[in-house]
Parts: C-alpha cells; sequence; structure tokens
C-alpha cells in the first residue's frame, strides 16, 4: 500500500480530532472513489468562511446531533472540499490551511503557491 501525501509530499499529517474530521471520520483529509466533493484541504474555519458556505447551502455550524456533527466554530479544524475552498478564495473568504494536513489531490484545484500563501503551521 502506497503513503498518502500532503501537498508538501510528505506523509499526509493528523487534521483535527475534535471535532473529528474527514470524509472517513478518522481525523485526516483522505479521499477515495466515494468521495464525490474531495475533502482534502485541512483548514482552521472562520467566521466569514463559515457564514459563506451556509449562504451557499453548506451549513457547518449548526449542529446536527442524530449525525454526531458538533456544528463547526471559529478556529476549529476540517477537511473542506477542495472546490469549496476554491471558491471561498475568489469570494475573499478562504480560510487559512495547514499544508501538512491538506491532500497532495487538492493541488488537482488549487495550485501549491496558493495554498502556501494562505498557509498557517500546524500546532
Amino acid at each position: 500500500m502506497t503513503e498518502t501525501l500532503n501537498v508538501l509530499g510528505q506523509k499526509l499529517e493528523i487534521c483535527c480530532t475534535s471535532p473529528v474530521t474527514g470524509f472517513y471520520r478518522d481525523g485526516f483529509c483522505q479521499t477515495g472513489p466515494t468521495d464525490f466533493g474531495s475533502h482534502v484541504v485541512c483548514a482552521e474555519v472562520t467566521e466569514e468562511f463559515l457564514e459563506f458556505t451556509k449562504a451557499c447551502g453548506n451549513d457547518l455550524s449548526t449542529p446536527i446531533p442524530e449525525y454526531s456533527f458538533p456544528g463547526l466554530k471559529p478556529g476549529d479544524r476540517w477537511c473542506l472540499c477542495a472546490s469549496r475552498w476554491r471558491q471561498a478564495l475568489d469570494a475573499g473568504v478562504a480560510p487559512p490551511v495547514i499544508l501538512s494536513a491538506t491532500h497532495q489531490k487538492a493541488l488537482e484545484v488549487v495550485r501549491l503557491e496558493v495554498l502556501q500563501e494562505h498557509s498557517i503551521m500546524f500546532s
């Protein structure tokens, strides 16, 4: 089995476990054939982004207990769809990304230089 890589060509690091993120809900921004949204960008969400994505029809701030989803608040880390992150970038509200936890597949939608301009260090 091949190692999953981040946008820097290194081993993909965990994005967040509280709340547990990722298409597979394992904390990693991994993807696969059933992940049609390509949830590969590890971002630290902001109030502006949460308002933006809610206006686009994807409310990430409201809890959905039946799916064990606590709702996100500014500062939470979450695996975002690469296309939604790009859409937010175009609208001027892209949240900062954690490069070490962003899957290399994000590079199919966003250039590395753009991600680097919007990156923060993972802590």
